[in-house]
């Protein structure tokens, strides 16, 4: 029985390469899953949301389970298909109906055979009916009939989903009725991605944690949860998949979101890496924050600042963090000596990023492996969350406007100067204010960051991006 509050699910599970993120990309009908004919291109386990016939479930699609394999990238990834089959009430034992009955598929339904969950063979890659014979030798598995589908084309996804469904019912009978289903005419091809959040802007805070590759997020993630939930390796660019997780922080609902390291796109063209980069950008776009994780042993490199812009350009607000801050401990300095010397550090990489970074976000030094400032970092992630989300009154705007042009005349052109007229607020998530002037060819650069830096400093935005229309104004008739 699944646990209250949380759908049923089904594990998808499978040696490498024969088809699961396809196969779960069919069925939720999208693009979610990192698909690429590479082997062992998925690692961590990944929940996706689906509906059919009236039930509503999660499909968890898993990494590529080979028992022979004994580095600890491939022990991570069994570990974690073991938690998938553990936490699910049904698996999908995916099989290539084309390869036929291999050594590791047998071993994976030892596995399974042990286990108390119930079990369905899905035979993949059976593209025609010339090719349904091949699935006879998965009969050997002694996990009942196999249902034979084509991931690829569609072809026999519904059957399955109807067995799916049939199966959640019989193991869960008091799965969730109410949701509407999807019919067999929208398997035909991949839809678009659903809005993250309402239009209301209701939901849990989305906190994306974006980064360079190696520089700690999915350890960071993984302090947060207090939970092994994604894999952490030495390797870089072990992540490649955006992992959605609940986490409930201080009263508050929140999802993060662990995301492949961010390289500069030419570095990663054709190759799997290109594919999960194009999920971490997208995940920046549908988050609320973005925490982006540094290196602090390396300092704030030109790639970090690169990947704050683009955070900033998502329109969400901007957090950085100092990761590995207890690797930049001097082993020879001590008491007010390693105080200065860690200060220093966070003085300079705050400078160059208040330089270089336009919302200058705040800068937190943490640890994801001592869990030095971890809690204060999620609670500044809420924190910006909330001063994304709210209104300034027109009345104490336009008093602060008056006060800006008191502070600092405006620029003047030709002996025609700036007049601002009347401000308003008139979008949140991000801030975006509109300002009636004269004249907007009367506007500087250098002035409209003095006005952009003051409502920051006056507000406490920093760290949050802010969107400023200089209207004309128009006479009345």
């Amino acid at each position: 029985m699944s646990p209250a509050g949380r759908p049923p699910r089904i594990a998808i599970v499978g040696f490498p390469n024969v088809g699961k993120s396809t196969l779960v990309n069919r069925l939720v009908g999208g693009r979610e899953a990192v698909v690429h004919e590479q082997s062992g291109v998925t690692r961590d386990r990944k929940a996706l949301e689906c509906e059919w016939n009236g039930l509503r479930f999660e499909l968890i699609d898993t990494g590529g389970v080979d028992l022979a394999a004994a580095d600890s990238l491939s022990r991570a990834v069994q570990e974690q298909a073991r938690e998938a089959i553990a936490d699910a009430e049904v698996v999908a034992l995916v099989v290539d109906a084309r390869a036929g009955l291999r050594q590791g598929d047998a071993e994976v339904a030892e596995i399974l055979r042990r286990s108390d969950t119930r079990v369905l063979v899905v035979a993949n890659k059976v593209d025609s009916a010339n090719e349904e014979p091949l699935v006879g030798d998965l009969y050997a598995l002694g996990l009942g009939e196999p249902i034979p589908v084509s991931a690829a084309q569609g072809r026999g996804t519904g059957d399955l989903l109807d067995t799916m469904v049939a199966t959640l019912r019989e193991a869960h009978p008091a799965a969730d009725p109410a949701a509407p289903g999807r019919t067999r005419a929208e398997l035909g091809s991949p839809v678009a991605d659903a809005p993250w959040e309402e239009a209301d802007g209701s939901g849990p805070v989305a906190v994306a944690v974006i980064g360079r590759p190696n520089v700690g997020k999915s350890s960071l993630v993984n302090a947060f949860l207090g939970d092994r939930r994604v894999i952490v390796s030495e390797l870089a660019g072990t992540t490649r998949d955006a992992i959605d997780t609940p986490l409930a922080f201080d009263g508050r609902e929140l999802t993060l979101i662990d995301t492949a390291g961010i390289r500069r796109r030419t570095k990663v063209a054709g190759t799997v890496d290109y594919y999960a980069q194009i999920r971490s950008e997208r995940a920046a776009r549908r988050a609320d924050v973005a925490i982006v994780v540094c290196d602090a042993s390396e300092g704030v490199t030109s790639e970090d600042l690169r990947v704050a812009d683009l955070a900033m350009k998502t329109g969400c607000a901007t957090l950085i963090a100092l990761n590995k801050w207890d690797l930049l401990r001097n082993p020879d300095a001590t008491g007010r000596e390693a105080e200065e010397l860690a200060g220093n550090s966070l003085e300079d990489a705050t400078a160059r990023l208040a330089r270089r970074v336009r919302q200058r976000p705040p800068v937190i030094a943490t640890s994801a492996t001592s869990g030095r400032a971890v809690p204060k970092l999620l609670a500044r992630a809420v924190e910006l969350a909330d001063r994304r989300a709210e209104r300034i009154p027109t009345p104490e705007l336009n008093r602060f406007l008056a006060d800006v042009v008191a502070l600092r005349s405006p620029p003047q052109k030709r002996g025609k100067r700036l007049r601002l007229y009347y401000g308003a607020q008139v979008g949140r998530r991000p801030p975006r204010i509109a300002i009636q002037v004269n004249d907007r060819r009367l506007i500087g650069r250098d002035w409209a960051y003095f006005l952009e830096n003051r409502l920051r400093e006056r507000y406490g935005l920093q760290g949050i991006p802010l969107v400023i229309d200089f209207v004309p104004h128009t006479r009345r008739a």
